[in-house]
C-alpha cells in the first residue's frame, strides 16, 4: 500500500483552503468552478448535558431555540453535518417506545419534554442544506452523572438480569446476545422512523478501567455468568478475545442491519485514536484492543463503517500521540477505502492548533473531513469577528461552503430534479419546487465582482432571497450521501 506522507504544524500553514472566490478566474459563460468536498461536523454531547439541552427542565421554546442555535452557528462556519447524542444512556432524546425519554431533557427519566428534539433537529437541518448523523451508545446504562431514579421502562428495571454494576456506573453486558439485540432494535428504530443522514456511535464498548476505591487495583468487568454460558455453549475464546468478539459481532451486525433498512444512511464510528502502543513505534498511551476490547482496526479493515472518526485528541507536537503521525497511521489501514474524519479536541485546545489540524489533515491522501468535540466550544463568541474558535475557523479554514464527500460504495442516485424547470429568479428571489425527499441540500454558486462566491441552503426553504446585483445563479443539487447533479445555470426572468 501506498505510504503516505504528513505535514508538521509549520508546512500545514502552507497549505491552500477552499475559498470563497476562485482561486483562477472563470468567466460566467465558462461556468463556476468545483465545490470543495469536505465533511466538516459537529458533535453535540447531551450526556451530563455538556453541549445540549444547557440545563436540565428547559421549556419548548428554550429547546428549539438552542436547537436552532447550533444549527445555525454549523451553517454560519459553513460547516455540513452535526453528530447528535440520541441515546446517551439507554434513555432517549426521541419518541421512542422501547426506552424512555433522557433525563438531561427535564431532570426526570420518562418525562415527556414536550418535543421530540431528534425531529426538530432533522427538520431544521433539511432548512439549513446540513446533515443530521444520530448518535448512539449501545452498552451504557447509567453513567455516574446521573442524578434522578431510572425510569420504570428503563432496561436497568425492566430487564436487570442484562445490566451489570461496574465502579460508579451501570452497563450492558455485550457478552449477552440479548443486549446487542436490543441495542440493534433501537438502532433500526430510529432509521425506520427519522430522515437521518447517518448511524454514529463512540468509544464505549466494554467500559473503560476504574478502580476500588479500598485497594486500587483494576475493577474486573462482572460477566463470569455470560462468559460461562459461552464456554458451556462449546465456545473456545480466552476470555479477552471473546469480549473483543462479543463488540465485533454487534459492529458487524449493526452496519449490516442499518444498510439493509436504509442504504444511504452511512454508518460511523469514532474509536479511542490509538490503536494499540506501538503502531506506528513512537505511539504510546491507553491501549484499547486490551482495556476496553476494541479492536477498532479489525472494523476499518473489514469495511463495517462507512466513515471512521479515530478521536485524534492530541497536538501535532506531541510525539508519543502525534496527530499526524496517528492519522497517517489509520489512513494506512483503510483497504476499502472508506472515509476517514478524524476527531478533533476543539474544547481543549487553541484555536491555531486546529487550524493547524484541519490543514494537515488536508494535505493527507484519504482524510476527508473531521468532527469538532464539543459543539459548546464552537458556540462562544461572533463568527464573523472576534477571537472565539468559530470566528478564527471561519475566516481561515472555512471561508467558503463545501459539499459532504460522495460515498459511491453505497446504494445513491443523483436527484432527477429539471433544475431549469423548477428553479427561477424572480426580483432578487430564487424559488424552487419538486425536489425529492432523498436531496439533501441546494449548492449555489455566483459571480460578484469577477469572483465566484458559494451559499448552501436547505431544499425545504422554497426560496432565497440572492445577494443584490446578482442575476444569474449555478445550482447544483446535493443527494444523500453528497451524490451531486452537475452545475446548470439559472438566469432571471425580464
Amino acid at each position: 500500500m501506498q505510504r503516505r506522507t504528513f505535514l508538521t504544524a509549520a508546512s500545514a500553514l502552507a497549505l491552500t483552503s477552499p475559498k470563497v472566490v476562485s482561486s483562477h478566474p472563470r468567466s460566467l459563460l465558462q461556468g463556476p468552478p468545483e465545490p470543495a468536498r469536505e465533511f466538516r461536523g459537529f458533535w453535540v454531547a447531551t450526556v451530563g448535558n455538556i453541549d445540549f439541552p444547557s440545563k436540565q427542565g428547559l421549556g419548548v421554546k428554550q429547546l428549539q431555540g438552542e436547537l436552532r442555535n447550533i444549527v445555525r452557528r454549523a451553517v454560519d462556519m459553513h460547516c455540513n453535518a452535526i453528530v447528535f447524542q440520541v441515546r446517551p444512556a439507554c434513555d432517549t432524546l426521541y419518541e421512542s417506545k422501547l426506552e424512555p425519554w433522557s433525563e438531561y431533557l427535564t431532570g426526570s427519566q420518562g418525562k415527556n419534554p414536550g418535543i421530540d428534539p431528534l425531529a426538530y433537529l432533522v427538520a431544521e437541518c433539511r432548512k439549513a442544506g446540513i446533515e443530521i448523523h444520530a448518535w448512539f451508545n449501545p452498552f451504557r446504562a447509567r453513567p455516574a452523572v446521573a442524578k434522578g431514579k431510572a425510569h420504570p421502562k428503563h432496561i436497568s428495571r425492566t430487564n436487570p438480569e442484562m445490566v451489570r454494576t461496574y465502579g460508579s456506573m451501570q452497563w450492558l453486558d455485550p457478552g449477552d446476545p440479548r443486549v446487542r439485540q436490543h441495542s440493534l432494535d433501537v438502532i433500526a428504530d430510529v432509521v425506520q422512523r427519522y430522515d437521518i443522514d447517518g448511524v454514529h456511535i463512540d468509544d464505549y464498548f466494554y467500559p473503560y478501567r476504574e478502580s476500588d476505591k479500598a485497594t486500587g487495583k483494576d475493577l474486573s468487568f462482572p460477566d463470569d455468568a455470560t462468559y460461562a454460558a459461552y464456554r458451556q455453549g462449546g465456545g473456545q475464546l480466552l476470555r479477552d478475545d471473546w469480549r473483543r468478539s462479543n463488540v465485533d459481532v454487534f459492529v458487524e451486525a449493526m452496519y449490516r442491519r442499518v444498510h439493509s433498512i436504509k442504504s444511504a444512511c452511512l454508518v460511523g464510528i469514532s474509536p479511542f485514536g490509538i490503536w494499540r502502543p506501538g503502531y506506528p513505534a513512537q505511539i504510546k498511551g491507553f491501549d484499547a484492543y486490551d482495556q476496553i476490547y476494541a479492536d477498532s482496526r479489525k472494523w476499518l479493515v473489514e469495511g463495517w463503517v462507512d466513515y471512521f472518526t479515530p478521536q485524534l485528541y492530541w497536538p501535532i507536537d506531541r510525539k508519543p500521540q502525534s496527530f499526524p503521525v496517528l492519522l497517517n497511521w489509520w489512513l494506512s489501514q483503510n483497504p476499502h477505502a472508506r472515509h476517514i474524519w478524524p476527531g478533533l479536541y476543539t474544547g481543549k485546545y487553541d484555536a491555531t492548533e486546529i487550524e493547524y489540524q484541519i490543514r494537515t489533515a488536508r494535505g493527507m491522501d484519504g482524510a476527508s473531513g473531521h468532527v469538532h468535540f464539543s459543539t459548546k466550544s464552537l458556540l462562544k463568541g461572533d463568527v464573523r469577528k472576534g477571537r472565539s474558535h468559530a470566528a478564527h475557523l471561519r475566516s481561515r479554514v472555512y471561508n467558503t461552503p463545501a459539499i459532504v464527500p460522495a460515498s459511491p460504495w453505497v446504494s445513491q442516485s443523483v436527484a432527477t430534479v429539471d433544475i431549469e424547470k423548477d428553479f427561477a429568479i424572480t426580483d432578487g428571489t430564487l424559488t424552487w419546487q419538486n425536489l425529492s425527499g432523498t436531496s439533501r441540500s441546494i449548492f449555489l454558486q455566483f459571480e460578484t465582482e469577477g469572483e465566484w462566491r458559494a451559499a448552501m441552503i436547505g431544499p425545504t426553504l422554497r426560496r432565497w432571497r440572492l445577494p443584490d446585483g446578482i442575476s444569474d445563479v449555478w445550482v447544483r443539487i446535493v443527494s444523500e450521501c453528497g451524490a451531486a447533479t452537475d452545475a446548470v445555470r439559472i438566469t432571471a426572468a425580464t
